[in-house]
């Protein structure tokens, strides 16, 4: 008896596909960094279609240059800092902004 495999998967399946925490991946849906088009929602129910999240995902990081300058604001001193958006080995690499991911 073979078992099949739905291309759906739970969103904790999902955080451990890309060592990221299950908030993390909440964050991604929140910011559209993972379309609508990646998932199904029902009440408050997420399945994803794990090939396409990655599919999506890898190809925002492409779309975006490999570095850009970015301003950023800590203790009331505005300055510049470099971000890779450069793919290593599989990663993914997302700008991470505490006062708005928190």
């Amino acid at each position: 008896m073979t078992k099949e495999t739905s291309p759906f998967v739970t969103i904790e399946n999902l955080a451990q596909y890309f060592h990221v925490s299950v908030s993390t991946i909440r964050v991604w849906v929140r910011q559209g960094h993972i379309p609508e088009d990646t998932y199904i929602g029902l009440g408050n129910t997420y399945r994803f279609n794990r090939d396409k999240v990655a599919e999506a995902l890898t190809k925002t990081q492409k779309d975006e240059s490999a570095s850009e300058a970015v301003t950023v604001t800590a203790a009331g001193t505005v300055g510049s800092v470099m971000v890779s958006t450069e793919l290593e080995d599989g990663q993914l690499e997302f700008d991470f902004d505490a006062d708005e991911d928190v």
